[in-house]
């Protein structure tokens, strides 16, 4: 069989039922056999940092992963970024990047890079080296970024296998299987600290989502009496909003009832997180701890090692306990199992309330960090995020994926934009990169068809991958994509204004206003422009009915605060 039809039928074997890529002379062997099957199909973006970007909305909405294919060398390393934004997010998918020749290598062929390059931003990289071998390696490399905790894999095939007709191994079955169950001692243990607490509380990472524990979360929250801080990727693993479990986003704008509920807090158990140090402002938060030691990093930055009296930590990476706060109990397993066991021992024991305490103490929280927000509401343009952001959220049904761009609105956004639930809100975590907004709403469309997407963006990101409403016009996509324009990099001006004593608009650019309206039409997409909450309800809801893809332009204040500096004062 040809190679290349090889690794295609393979990739339909294991679900993977589409792949977002670039097409060029090298992976033409690879396109033709994807095109002449049905049940996989080929998604041409415009630009490479966009097709990881692609997957990784894809994966993020529906938990499975999608495939890449790139050029070698530029092509492979502008997907990059997207990779290691995959890596960190523990998101799977399986990125095929054809290689230089084996006997070319080394000899300078266009577009070579060393293959190891490629080693620190993904879960594995791996390289064919002979022709009869690639289905199975490819199938090992699937089942690698399957297996928890998940991440993406690079597939190197040299360019002249895809073309030869060699007899290719059929693989074998490779495990996806990642660690199972859970030591009864680590859970009675925890189960020890947390039943007796008075002011416990919880903190979900992206570990939640990924393990699809969000239902066993919410009972050992309210056995508990334990409101539930999310992280970054973490928020919406629990419906946010009136009667829900979440106090609110532990983040760098989180609001000061947040981190006094943290500190004041008796016992704290801490489920599918890292605890990096974008989540904890350089571990600065305070939990229910006592300091041990204080180090220097290679950057001069102060790390510190706190040792909470009673802080559990449930993690599926052994490498993340310890990283910045040493737990009393560290738990090694799948959130799902740990949660459950930890819900059966806390059942058979006096401790734990279930009594609705957990619902009441984060309800008590979200409305002290509401009344921070109370002066940014208004109507008159131009708007503030936190008013342009609470109206989308009104207007936009429950059930709609949406998926956001790194900037100073998102920052608002862990305030002000209620997370429906964990596989409809998509915001990248501490790699924080701009331009993926859009490409990870094209992604999330594909893998939800039958879903309403809405993309929120600010002008800055939506610079960074504008191509990319191109794709969606061409694929027919009926996304709807909300870009606040303020025609800055607003968070970067204002940190060199108050740094550096720069101007305040040092690197924004309304002396070159963009017209993103006729921008979009120019790709050939409907737009609309929204300047009061008013307009923004009636055209959102029209948009979002629209079968086809539509981009809402929404002003807002370029002079408006940062969030980090609004909440924290």
């Amino acid at each position: 069989m040809r190679v290349s039809h090889a690794m295609v039928e393979r990739l339909a074997a294991a679900g993977i039922d589409t792949v977002f890529g670039i097409p060029g002379t090298q992976t033409l062997p690879l396109n033709d056999a994807i095109e002449r099957r049905d049940d996989i199909r080929h998604v041409m973006a415009r630009h490479e940092t966009a097709v990881t970007h692609q997957a990784w909305g894809y994966a993020e909405t529906c938990g499975d992963p999608a495939g890449t294919l790139v050029v070698p060398g530029p092509g492979d390393m502008n997907a990059m970024n997207g990779l290691q934004n995959a890596r960190n997010d523990c998101t799977p998918l399986v990125h095929i990047a054809v290689e230089t020749d084996p006997e070319i290598r080394g000899g300078g062929g266009i577009h070579e890079t060393p293959p190891e390059t490629y080693d620190t931003v993904v879960k594995s990289n791996v390289v064919v080296d002979q022709p009869e071998g690639t289905a199975a390696a490819l199938e090992a490399a699937i089942a690698t970024a399957e297996r928890p905790p998940k991440g993406p894999v690079r597939v190197g095939v040299p360019k002249r296998f895809l073309s030869l007709d060699r007899p290719v191994a059929t693989p074998g079955e490779y495990s996806r299987e990642s660690v199972s169950g859970v030591a009864e001692d680590d859970i009675d243990a925890a189960t020890d600290l947390l039943a007796p607490a008075e002011r416990p509380v919880i903190v979900a990472g992206g570990g939640v989502r990924a393990g699809n524990a969000s239902a066993e979360l919410r009972r050992v929250a309210d056995r508990l009496g334990a409101p539930i801080v999310t992280t970054y990727k973490g928020k919406g693993v629990v419906p946010d909003g009136s009667g829900g479990y979440v106090a609110g986003t532990l983040a760098g704008s989180a609001s000061p009832a947040l981190l006094e509920l943290l500190a004041n807090a008796d016992a704290a158990l801490a489920v599918g997180t890292d605890f990096d140090a974008m989540t904890t402002r350089t571990w600065s938060v305070d939990l229910p701890a006592d300091l041990v030691h204080v180090t220097l990093s290679p950057a001069d930055l102060v790390h510190v090692t706190l040792s909470p009296a009673d802080l559990v930590h449930v993690t599926l990476s052994p490498a993340d306990l310890g990283n910045g706060y040493e737990p009393a109990v560290g738990v090694v397993a799948d959130a799902a199992d740990a949660l459950s066991a930890l819900e059966a021992t806390l059942g058979d024991r006096d401790g734990g309330r279930a009594d609705g305490s957990a619902r009441e103490r984060a309800r008590r929280v979200r409305r002290a960090t509401s009344r921070r927000l109370e002066e940014l509401r208004g109507s008159s343009p131009p708007l503030t995020s936190v008013s342009a952001l609470e109206t989308i959220r009104d207007a936009v049904p429950r059930e709609t994926i949406v998926t956001l761009d790194a900037g100073g609105f998102r920052v608002w956004a862990l305030n002000a934009f209620e997370a429906a639930g964990p596989r409809s809100y998509v915001n990248p975590g501490s790699w924080a990169t701009m331009g993926t907004g859009l490409p990870s709403g094209i992604g999330a469309q594909f893998a939800n068809p039958d879903d309403d997407v809405v993309v929120l963006t600010g002008d800055g990101g939506l610079l960074m991958c504008v191509h990319e409403l191109h794709t969606a016009v061409a694929e027919e996509l009926p996304i709807t994509v909300v870009v606040f324009v303020n025609e800055d990099y607003a968070i970067i001006s204002d940190e060199a204004d108050r740094a550096f004593e720069l101007a305040a608009d040092t690197y924004g650019w309304g002396d070159a206003p963009i017209d993103f309206t006729a921008l979009a039409a120019s790709f050939g997409m409907r737009a609309e422009r929204a300047e009061t909450p008013a307009a923004i309800e009636s055209r959102l809801a029209a948009a979002i009915s629209a079968a086809e893809p539509v981009l809402l332009a929404v002003p807002t204040d370029p002079a408006e605060p940062q969030a980090s500096d609004w909440m924290g004062e």
